[in-house]
């Protein structure tokens, strides 16, 4: 059995957002401090070869605060690493296949956009989704528009599997997640662009 899903939210890794004078890993162990259970490294314009030793160096802080550390779409890091899992996109290979690469022992979270892809991602072995847009946010503005609250709604109340609301989700819109039957979310900005990330990530721990 994989691990479980024991995390309400998790820190999604953009070093371009990080703070002048700050450094990617400085910001992620301030976030772990702060309750950050889940960290998905995603810096998608590196290679294997750059990606490797950050990959490490985040393996040792999260376990140093028992969490998870999930690979955006790069199975052979993940293993190198032994890292908790691997995040899959629209590009990547397919769950299915990533499972029987995987083992049964670690997570696979999908992208979703809608319902029929939750569906898909369940049936192919998935753990968790994210879902979204949910908010208008400049990194998925070339995706379309948000897709709100009411399609997170159904998205929760059909999904047999725990749904990751993404996009434009900061501490002061959980309650509107709450409210639409959503019990988990990711980020980026709200705590890696945080002048003090352990405090802008126990805001999320507190709600």
């Amino acid at each position: 059995m994989p691990p479980a899903t024991d995390f309400h939210f998790y820190l999604i890794t953009d070093r371009r957002q990080v703070p002048a004078g700050r450094s990617l890993l400085q910001q992620v162990e301030a976030a772990l401090i702060g309750g950050v259970r889940a960290v998905q490294l995603r810096e998608k314009d590196l290679s294997a070869a750059e990606l490797l030793p950050l990959a490490r160096e985040l393996r040792d802080l999260t376990r140093a605060h028992s969490a998870r550390l999930l690979i955006n779409d790069r199975i052979d890091v993940a293993l190198a690493v032994d890292a908790d899992g691997v995040h899959l996109g629209g590009h990547s290979l397919p769950t299915s296949t990533a499972r029987r690469l995987l083992g049964p022992e670690r997570l696979i979270g999908v992208s979703t956009h809608h319902l029929d892809e939750i569906t898909a991602a369940t049936e192919a072995g998935a753990d968790f989704v994210t879902f979204g847009p949910i908010f208008a946010t400049p990194s998925k503005a070339a995706y379309g528009p948000p897709l709100g609250l009411e399609a997170l709604r159904t998205a929760c109340g059909n999904a047999p599997l725990p749904v990751f609301a993404l996009g434009g989700i900061s501490a002061d819109k959980l309650p509107q997640l709450r409210a639409a039957g959503c019990r988990h979310c990711a980020a980026i900005g709200a705590v890696l662009a945080a002048a003090d990330a352990t405090l802008a990530a126990r805001a999320f721990a507190n709600l």
